[in-house]
């Protein structure tokens, strides 16, 4: 897989967090329920805090490869996030806090934490 295509993929995945925060945010009670998490006021409080980091953290991490920065330290430390993401969701779901939909965030979040970690590891070269 060549850089640019890697760069395209990872600022898609950089918008669908954002667009995902987004929604966390204006809408935690139905995201919650949706995953068949509890969805009590301070679950709800809580995973509007979660949204809020996700734009964040999403909205740099599309702005850093929109504008071809050759830092590492973003695209890596962004693995890093989407590999703990993958392994909280998953562990929730083991736990039986949550429905089998988070798996599949899950591997999203692990296959985009593969992909940051490869577009970090290939900046450094």
């Amino acid at each position: 897989m060549n850089d640019a295509l890697i760069r395209v993929l990872l600022i898609l995945i950089a918008i669908i967090t954002v667009l995902t925060g987004l929604t966390q945010i204006f809408a935690s009670g139905f995201m919650l329920k949706m995953i068949g998490a509890d969805a009590s006021p301070v679950s709800q409080h809580w995973f509007t805090t979660v949204g809020m980091f996700m734009v964040i953290t999403g909205a740099m991490f599309a702005q850093t490869l929109w504008t071809r920065s050759k830092e590492r330290a973003v695209p890596l430390w962004i693995g890093v996030q989407k590999l703990a993401a993958a392994v909280l969701v998953t562990w929730a779901f083991a736990k039986g806090q949550t429905n089998a939909l988070v798996l599949f965030v899950g591997a999203f979040d692990f296959a985009s934490a593969v992909l940051a970690f490869l577009f970090a590891y290939r900046i450094h070269q």
